[in-house]
């Protein structure tokens, strides 16, 4: 077992083969799983290393959807903070370089919307309009407050965190990761973003 621990999860399979190997394990030494499940999860949130959504179908697989969802959310939120203060002291250089258009774009976004920054956050979470990694490393350079940041993050990731949670309890029917987010659950999603940014549009309408 202590290969699986050295092996970050890159597939289903990954999952599905760390899932059996901790299910009694977790039973006996639940703190201890879960000490290492949060570091690990924060660690490739912080850094950026692709296959936290195997997290997140792990935690619902071992620990069900109401803890696991909290948990997720949780790391998430932790993994993204130190994203956060890592891109505002070193993310410039490396965000000019990669994605500038994009980057152009999202502040432009958030320069239109500085009276409601809240609900434009909350949007960019809840929906897939733009990649989490991103948002992490650009919020700083754009000038988005942390504390708005923050609660976005904290509020806008349940419901994505949900979905895949709730995956993982029947993770051994998941072939492929087209099951994970079907056209139903990416409409849900879209929804729940439009539903955060009703307000605003409300109080620009009115304001005109």
């Amino acid at each position: 077992m202590a290969r699986c621990f050295l092996k970050l999860p890159r597939t289903l399979n990954d999952i599905q083969t760390l899932r059996d190997d901790l299910e009694s394990y977790t039973n006996d030494y639940t703190a201890q799983v879960l000490a290492g499940y949060c570091m690990v999860y924060i660690f490739m949130q912080t850094f950026m290393i692709p296959g936290t959504v195997f997290m997140s179908l792990l935690a619902g697989s071992l620990f069900g959807v109401s803890r696991g969802v909290a948990l997720v959310v949780f790391n998430a939120t932790a993994g993204a903070s130190s994203c956060y203060f890592l891109s505002k002291l070193i993310g410039r250089p490396l965000l000019f370089s990669l994605w500038p258009d994009k980057l152009s774009f999202f502040q432009e976004q958030v320069a239109k919307r500085h009276d409601s920054l809240l609900n434009y956050m909350l949007f960019l979470r809840v929906t897939p309009t733009l990649p989490n990694t991103f948002i992490n490393l650009a919020s700083p350079i754009v000038g988005i407050p942390f504390h708005i940041f923050f609660f976005a993050t904290l509020i806008g990731l349940v419901p994505a965190a949900f979905v895949t949670v709730r995956a993982g309890i029947a993770l051994g029917d998941l072939h492929s990761m087209g099951d994970l987010y079907d056209i139903n659950s990416i409409a849900t999603l879209f929804l729940i973003g439009i539903v955060s940014v009703t307000p605003t549009l409300m109080n620009n309408k009115s304001k005109s």
